[in-house]
């Protein structure tokens, strides 16, 4: 027996609204969903442009802020234009914590930060690169 998919990736925030923003302004992502569970968590799934995977986004107050630890988890989403994406973010003033750096398959990446500390790795891949 083995899992069919991967269907989604829960990551819980502080502030629902200014990651939304952030994801939605930002990154180009769709909100197609947002409700409250049964035991009162804040929830938004997210779609991700050519992906079938969302992101769930989970925000419940009475546990307190969210702090990410530095280098403990990312995301990673393929651009086609690493430079037009730089100018872009310059151009919304998000900053970028490292990079651009090339790989030896030809690949570039840069990494910046969402809210609460989630890094988010932006990659331009050479046609026919692997996927790691």
């Amino acid at each position: 027996m083995k899992v069919k998919k991967l269907l989604h990736t829960r990551m819980r925030v502080s502030d629902m609204d200014e990651t939304i923003k952030f994801y939605t302004d930002v990154l180009g992502l769709e909100v197609l969903e947002r409700k409250t569970s049964p035991r009162g968590s804040h929830l938004a799934f997210l779609k991700v442009p050519n992906s079938e995977e969302l992101i769930e986004l989970c925000s419940f107050p009475p546990s307190g802020p969210v702090k990410v630890q530095e280098d403990l988890v990312h995301l990673a989403f393929e651009v086609d234009d690493l430079d037009e994406m730089i100018r872009a973010l310059e151009a919304k003033q998000v900053k970028i914590t490292d990079g651009p750096t090339r790989t030896s398959s030809g690949s570039r990446f840069i990494f910046i930060d969402a809210p609460d500390g989630y890094e988010i790795e932006l990659i331009e891949r050479p046609p026919g690169t692997a996927i790691v």
